[in-house]
């Protein structure tokens, strides 16, 4: 087992994948400037990364052998567009170049399965489905621009270096342990409401990851990491299903009437993102499902 640094440890990601890393025997260091790292974290440190001298401070100091980035404004337009692409992709640079620089082995960086394009104001068509990694990017506001920009970062820094190991990952909308029990999601309504009301979940194409699965798929790709034979690559973690009550086939173009040419391929519970790369490469697949979760 590895010392482990995780940015952005006190967010709803954060908190599952400092879980899911001190369960599986990592020493883990929690860096976010925010309260609320899990006591799992061996040590919680706050701290600015958008500062690249505190990004190397903070490496230098607890010398890790991985660090996964998940630090970001997380949510779409809360905050000023400007702030959020500024923030995120300097916090995306930084870790890497510190990362890089003081010979970590392994880095992840959390990406966004909204750098697809979906719920853009002048409509989105899908170039097939279901979604994988080839799909192209179609950014359309400052958060997803600034996850393109993020993979974009680890790629370069990927081509710079033979010792640091990258890849990045785009987790379907993470839902936390106690928001199956009824707590809001990061939308604002909860998993009953988003299966209820399908224009909520529509929105996002009814992608869901459990946290845990996250923190399952960190821990798996991290282990993983150095067998792969390209550095940087990016992986899609989704649930296995999606997070509706009826077939997306049916239900999808009702909600998007322009996935209607692709969705008869979505057969049964499958989901819109399709997680078989990670499947294929790290042996890894989601065990939990809204089926059994919900409360």
């Amino acid at each position: 087992m590895s010392r482990v640094l995780v940015t952005g440890s006190a967010g709803r990601l954060g908190r599952s994948v400092v879980i899911s890393l001190a369960a599986a025997g990592h020493e883990v260091i929690g860096v976010d400037s925010a309260p609320g790292t899990p006591r799992e974290a061996a040590s919680a440190l706050p701290a600015d990364l958008t500062d690249l001298g505190e990004a190397h401070s903070v490496i230098a100091r607890f010398r890790p052998e991985a660090v996964v980035h998940l630090a970001a404004i997380a949510v779409p337009f809360s905050r000023s567009e400007p702030t959020t692409f500024r923030v995120n992709t300097q916090l995306a640079f930084n870790v890497c170049e510190a990362s890089v620089a003081l010979g970590v082995e392994k880095l992840i960086v959390a990406s966004s399965p909204t750098v697809i394009g979906y719920g853009a104001p002048g409509g989105w068509t899908p170039a097939y489905l279901p979604i994988d990694e080839d799909h192209p990017t179609e950014p359309w506001n400052a958060y997803n621009l600034s996850k393109v920009v993020a993979e974009e970062t680890m790629r370069t820094f990927a081509r710079t270096t033979e010792t640091t190991r990258m890849a990045a990952v785009r987790p379907c909308f993470v839902v936390a342990p106690e928001e199956w029990e009824g707590a809001p999601t990061q939308s604002g309504h909860t998993i009953t409401e988003r299966l209820n009301r399908p224009e909520i979940g529509g929105v996002s194409l009814f992608n869901y990851l459990d946290a845990r699965d996250a923190g399952d798929f960190v821990d798996t790709l991290l282990t993983r990491l150095p067998l792969l034979e390209t550095n940087g690559e990016v992986f899609f973690a989704g649930a296995a299903d999606a997070l509706a009550r009826e077939p997306l086939a049916e239900l999808l173009p009702a909600v998007i009437p322009e996935t209607k040419a692709f969705a008869a391929h979505l057969t049964g519970t499958a989901p819109a993102f399709s997680s078989a790369k990670a499947e294929r490469l790290l042996g890894w697949t989601a065990k939990r499902s809204w089926r059994t979760e919900l409360s």
